[in-house]
């Protein structure tokens, strides 16, 4: 195989495709690029770290097809030291990998293309289009709220709803919950044109990268393809995979109190602002790790917020508008600031029961085709 290349294009197409690249693998071939020449002048990259995967396609001139599998590390590594313009790689028969441009060359090991495992189909008879800009905006508002490592593995993911018109998405770990709807286009790609209703889990993971490859731009769309197992993403030049979470999710609406008797109504961003200030006592910055909770005193329309901990202490107050009876709760202070921050809405209502039982935060103001909610449980407080 010889492919050469312009080095800034393969440098530019290299970067999205590490984020699926193993660095912990037994497996040496998924710590690696599976490179394929192609006789129509592409060059198909892929990476597969078994959960999930990315594939580009870049123009190229091929001299000579085949395909090898190059360890990605040493390969985007050299491609940063190397100084000329067009890069030349060449896999000879013997397995044995170089990086030519202008007078300097790498050699390295490559590893058979066969060895490689076998990715999911990228293209099935099921699957939707949707724009870019609404599904980032959706995962912005739930991502903070799914687990990493829970015994649960349905909340190691994102639940996502489809159908037509409509999206619905949910996460929740143990201390809260974010659920969010929203009417929009969705182009329907099933090839029997049977109604649009799907439902899957995202791994948290696969979400992470996800939102930093979609666009903020509402003329840029993205296809996706479903199958029992896996999910795949086309996002412009680049193809997206992974597999899906399997069993039933939980039942995100029999968690949600809805007989709440205290609600309070509250600017976002000054609530915000006064956590902020809060969390110089709440948690070390260099860390981010908790050292104590923040104490919400809600006392005839006015707001105490106060904090004590090693660090020092904190107090701080804000008028709101409260209906119902005082309250004093208290919470992990990230977890709330990361609630109020995954909304939009100008101002908010946060709706309470009693010091133990969770609340629930929503705008004061429904958009007509967007429906958001957050849940979140207090923690106890030191006496």
């Amino acid at each position: 195989m010889k492919i050469i290349f312009n080095r800034q294009s393969v440098s530019d197409a290299v970067a999205p495709l590490m984020c699926a690249v193993s660095g912990k693998a037994t497996l040496s071939a998924v710590e690696g690029i599976l490179m394929e020449g192609r006789e129509d002048g592409t060059c198909v990259m892929t990476t597969f770290d078994l959960e999930k995967g990315m594939r580009i396609s870049v123009a190229a001139q091929v001299e000579e097809a085949g395909a090898a599998v190059i360890n990605a590390q040493k390969f985007v590594q050299t491609l940063r030291v190397m100084e000329g313009e067009f890069v030349t790689l060449t896999v000879s028969d013997n397995m044995q990998a170089c990086i030519t441009s202008g007078k300097s060359n790498h050699k390295m090991n490559a590893i058979l293309a066969s060895d490689y495992p076998d990715i999911p189909r990228l293209v099935t008879e099921d699957g939707f289009s949707i724009g870019q800009a609404v599904l980032k905006e959706m995962l912005s508002k739930v991502m903070f709220a799914m687990a990493s490592n829970d015994t649960r593995p349905v909340l190691n993911g994102c639940y996502c709803k489809v159908s037509d018109g409509e999206l619905l998405m949910v996460s929740c770990d143990s201390y809260k919950m974010a659920k969010c709807m929203i009417k929009t286009d969705i182009e329907n790609e099933n090839e029997s044109n049977e109604a649009l209703n799907f439902s899957f889990i995202i791994p948290t993971k696969t979400v992470n990268e996800l939102y930093k490859l979609l666009k903020d731009d509402e003329r840029e769309t993205a296809r996706i393809y479903m199958s029992r197992k896996n999910i795949v993403f086309n996002i412009g030049s680049m193809i997206f995979f992974s597999r899906l979470i399997e069993g039933q999710y939980i039942d995100y609406d029999r968690i949600l109190l809805s007989n709440h008797h205290i609600f309070v109504n509250v600017n976002r961003e000054t609530l915000i602002s006064a956590l902020e200030r809060a969390a110089l006592v709440t948690e070390e910055k260099v860390a981010r790790s908790v050292r104590s909770h923040v104490k919400l005193e809600f006392e005839d329309g006015i707001l105490k917020i106060s904090a004590i901990s090693t660090l020092g202490s904190t107090y701080d107050e804000l008028d709101v508008e409260q209906n119902g009876g005082n309250i004093v709760i208290a919470f992990n202070n990230r977890f709330l600031i990361d609630s109020l921050r995954a909304s939009d809405a100008e101002t908010v209502r946060i709706s309470m029961t009693s010091s133990h039982t969770s609340i629930n935060i929503e705008p004061l103001e429904e958009e007509e085709n967007k429906k958001e909610l957050f849940m979140l449980l207090p923690v106890r407080m030191k006496e």
